[in-house]
């Protein structure tokens, strides 16, 4: 890594001091999180508030499917830090126009072990939960091809959050998608992408 590199990471060093002798599920280090990840994003007019936003649907989705409130503390923290790892892949990458590259396109895929490894000091569970966020349903996604049920279902929970916010905000290559649009692409991959019964109750609930 370069020293800018590592300097990106200095907030999350001192969370991690912090956060080390408690409970990964504390409301301080929530709120410490929280910190972190809007200084992180503060920089970039694509992604500003994007984890945020992540956060606050999944945890709608969560009280929709009324999931227990311990699993509920994971999901906040799971969902605050789930891009985590792209704070030391480059901005030209991150920010690229165009189509990327292969080459360019695995280095993206990697932010899911990177951000695991930064909270494997925290919690294996959390860096577990977080390392899966990119998975889908039938099995064709990242880092490790898991299938349906294997997919932790805090991260089969932020994956849904995480695509319809991005799918309704603007991105370096491309405008925002309308709501309505962005749901029915919800539906479209329900069964492939996403878990369905999750897709159902994100339906009802918008």
């Amino acid at each position: 890594f370069t020293r800018e590199s590592l300097r990106k990471l200095q907030p999350l060093v001192n969370i991690a001091a912090v956060a080390i002798p408690r409970r990964a599920t504390d409301e301080s280090f929530a709120k410490l999180a929280e910190i972190a990840v809007r200084f992180l994003e503060e920089k970039d007019e694509y992604t500003h508030g994007h984890s945020i936003r992540v956060m606050r649907y999944s945890m709608l989705l969560a009280d929709k499917i009324n999931l227990p409130l311990k699993e509920k503390n994971e999901l906040r923290i799971c969902a605050l830090l789930h891009d985590i790892g792209k704070v030391i892949i480059r901005d030209s990458i991150l920010r690229k126009k165009g189509k990327l590259t292969r080459s360019e396109y695995e280095t993206i895929k990697m932010h899911c072990r990177i951000g695991a490894n930064i909270c494997s000091r925290i919690s294996q569970s959390l860096a577990r939960k977080i390392l899966s966020h990119h998975e889908r349903w039938d099995g064709k996604g990242y880092p490790e091809g898991l299938k349906g049920t294997e997919i932790p279902l805090i991260s089969r929970i932020i994956a849904i959050a995480d695509s319809f916010d991005a799918m309704t905000s603007v991105r370096p290559y491309r405008d925002k998608m309308p709501v309505e649009k962005a749901i029915e692409e919800l539906e479209r991959n329900a069964g492939t992408q996403f878990d369905p019964h999750l897709v159902e109750a994100f339906v009802q609930l918008y």
